[in-house]
């Protein structure tokens, strides 16, 4: 079988924007990528629940936001429909809900979250329906001096958008009402652990929340009203490593008992087994990536391979995965493209 994916990128070097590739599951082998439309930094990206839209990060000169592509069924190829930028620095993070209505986004520079409306017929993006901006900040003077939103997504049966802020160490919970966001709980994390990413256990029950600063994983128990409550932290890296190094993905399988997540500097991506009661983490592995500051990964639909990219050696990682034991085994490591960032599947 073959799959088809995006990759988001920094467009610096010989990067032209989005690329696409294909898995082909049966000769274990990445395609090379190809151009699939060229916008400035496409930095991360997200696919209505359909696969008829691409949604994703763009910078034209000054301006920042997000941009709206149709997908071409054969080739790939994407066509852009319209894009929403404006002043200022680009969004990080992009979701897109199940029912093709809504888009929220996250703002690292500016500490913001945002919700658009998308044409269920057209694709096309609105403006900015609601913007929210966060307050505070955190222990550590360079990355915590402010606001820092990172993740914006939506909680299992998408009733609340959940947001995670590195400068202030919280996570928070929005409920989306026709479009405007409205905070409902937050937590405050370990200071100084800079959250990062998100992923829910697929009972709903439990999210896992990955933090960049602190490089843990942060296993927390959701609730239907929206709340989280922490139920235990859980270090990425060796005890032994003491260099710079920084969280940068997570993702769970979708049987919820293996959990992945990426380590920028160490250059590695932990695997844990799930506790199917607790949700509690027991370390299985950490496997090297091949290359420099993995910055994303993906599991492919079958979920017998994953692929990661490695941003600043310019380069897509292909492993296969033991469906049993979760361990990741390298098949190919030389499939160039230019600092690659985000990794989509198509959705199945």
């Amino acid at each position: 079988m073959k799959y088809s994916g995006y990759i988001g990128t920094y467009t610096k070097g010989d990067s032209k924007g989005i690329y696409s590739f294909t898995l082909d599951t049966d000769a274990k082998k990445l395609s090379e990528p190809v151009v699939a439309a060229e916008i400035g930094s496409p930095t991360y990206l997200n696919l209505s629940k359909d696969n008829r839209f691409v949604y994703a990060i763009g910078k034209d000169g000054e301006a920042g936001g997000l941009v709206a592509y149709s997908r071409n069924e054969k080739t790939g190829e994407l066509t852009e429909l319209n894009r929403q930028l404006r002043e200022g620095a680009s969004p990080c993070h992009v979701s897109v809900d199940s029912s093709n209505r809504f888009v929220v986004s996250a703002n690292y520079h500016n500490g913001t979250i945002e919700s658009h409306e998308m044409d269920v017929i057209s694709g096309t993006l609105s403006s900015a329906l609601s913007i929210r901006k966060h307050e505070g900040s955190g222990p550590n003077e360079e990355r915590q001096d402010a606001p820092h939103a990172h993740y914006a997504g939506f909680t299992p049966y998408e009733k609340y958008v959940a947001a995670i802020d590195l400068g202030t160490d919280k996570l928070y919970t929005y409920e989306l009402n026709d479009g405007e966001l409205y905070e409902v709980h937050s937590l405050h994390l370990k200071r100084g652990s800079g959250p990062r990413h998100l992923t829910f256990h697929p009972n709903g029950k439990i999210a896992y929340l990955l933090t960049e600063l602190s490089n843990e994983v942060v296993v927390l128990d959701y609730k239907e009203d929206g709340s989280f409550t922490e139920i235990e932290y859980i270090s990425t890296l060796p005890e032994d490593f003491t260099e710079n190094s920084q969280g940068s993905a997570i993702h769970i399988s979708s049987d919820g008992q293996f959990v992945y997540a990426g380590n920028r500097g160490h250059d590695s991506i932990a695997v844990f087994k799930t506790d199917s009661d607790t949700g509690k983490l027991t370390f299985v592995e950490r496997t090297s990536t091949e290359g420099n500051w993995p910055r994303d990964f993906a599991l492919d639909p079958t979920e017998n391979f994953l692929i990661a990219s490695n941003q600043e050696t310019s380069s897509l990682i292909l492993f296969e995965r033991n469906r049993e034991t979760g361990k990741l085994s390298l098949l190919q490591s030389d499939v160039h493209v230019p600092y690659p960032v985000c990794v989509k599947f198509l959705n199945q």
